[in-house]
């Protein structure tokens, strides 16, 4: 897989969250793919989400986010990882995760780090803005 086709596949994952794509998950990551997340504010160290738990969070997210869109603001890519630094916008139109809908659009940033393994995405390293998203909602 090229440098240029591992950062157009970190793309998709990336427009996943503001697509409300059905694309299948496994098009894009392995089956034993892990995402390691920011902990919660009430937690400590890094979340660990497997596959299915990553895919729960991703259909949480379409399920309370509207008229979500992600920018690529730039990309690097050198042999099996791709960073991408993004700023995403949604609008709030459920509850998400014991947060009630606040009906107001969010703006954020981050960079998310994708590691390769025999042509899909193993393994992510996220981390982004959550002041500024709860700032905008609330």
């Amino acid at each position: 897989m090229s440098v240029d086709e591992q950062k157009s596949m970190s793309r998709s994952i990336l427009e996943l969250w503001g697509s409300h794509n059905t694309i299948q998950t496994e098009d894009l990551v392995t089956a034993n793919y892990v995402s390691h997340q920011q902990p919660s504010p009430d937690s400590s160290g890094v979340s660990t989400l497997k596959r299915e738990e990553w895919e729960q969070l991703l259909k949480d997210f379409h399920e309370a986010f509207s008229e979500g869109s992600v920018q690529i603001l730039s990309q690097i890519a050198e042999n099996d990882l791709v960073a991408s630094r993004w700023e995403f916008t949604a609008t709030q139109a459920g509850d998400f995760r014991g947060s009630s809908s606040s009906g107001k659009t969010t703006t954020w940033t981050g960079v998310q780090i994708d590691r390769y393994e025999g042509g899909k995405i193993a393994e992510s390293w996220v981390n982004w803005d959550k002041s500024s998203f709860l700032e905008g909602l609330a």
